[in-house]
């Protein structure tokens, strides 16, 4: 780092932010050895925090700037990022190492065949409660209970059993779907 130049730990990234606050107080260590005058650092406050050691003493009592020589250094180091994949790196890996990753024909047929009995099930579960809810329903005449003495009470049963059976029919379909999906 060079005399003059300015630092914001804000606008950098971990490591290196560090880095180059170490790199900040080095020419200090190093002129005080050399017997060169030595560099003072200053930490002026506000948003960024700025490390600087190109004020002067005025400048830096005018802004509020502290000296940070002599200050205790700590270096953090942040783990490095994985290398993205590239789409001819991963292509590659597979070529390298053949038969990885992919499931014996008769355990994805035994898969295959477990998920359509699993489906199945649950159709048949499914329309048997949707026949149970038209069949309560009553074709939007369900039987008043003795609890609805009031008609919204009722309108309000009513409507939420036709949002039910909205709600069955959208479900059936989607398992229809399901079905349709696995291999015959």
């Amino acid at each position: 780092m060079t005399r003059g130049s300015l630092v914001s730990p804000w606008r950098l990234g971990g490591f290196v932010a560090c880095a180059c606050l170490a790199a900040a107080f080095a020419p200090a260590a190093l002129a005080q050895v050399a017997g060169s005058p030595p560099v003072t650092v200053y930490r002026c406050p506000g948003p960024p925090v700025l490390y600087t050691d190109a004020l002067t003493a005025a400048e830096a009592r005018d802004r509020g700037c502290r000296t940070i020589e002599g200050a205790p250094i700590t270096v953090v180091q942040s783990r490095r990022p994985p290398p993205p994949a590239s789409g001819a790196a991963a292509p590659a890996a597979a070529a390298q190492r053949p038969g990885e990753g992919r499931v014996d024909p008769a355990a994805q047929r035994a898969r295959d065949t477990d998920a359509r009995r699993i489906l199945t099930e649950e159709l048949q579960r499914e329309e048997q409660r949707l026949a149970e809810l038209q069949r309560e329903f009553n074709n939007g005449q369900p039987e008043r209970r003795g609890d609805e003495r009031n008609f919204q009470r009722y309108l309000d049963r009513v409507a939420e059993m036709k949002a039910g059976i909205t709600r069955k029919e959208a479900d059936i379909a989607a398992i229809r779907r399901e079905l349709g999906k696995l291999p015959s």
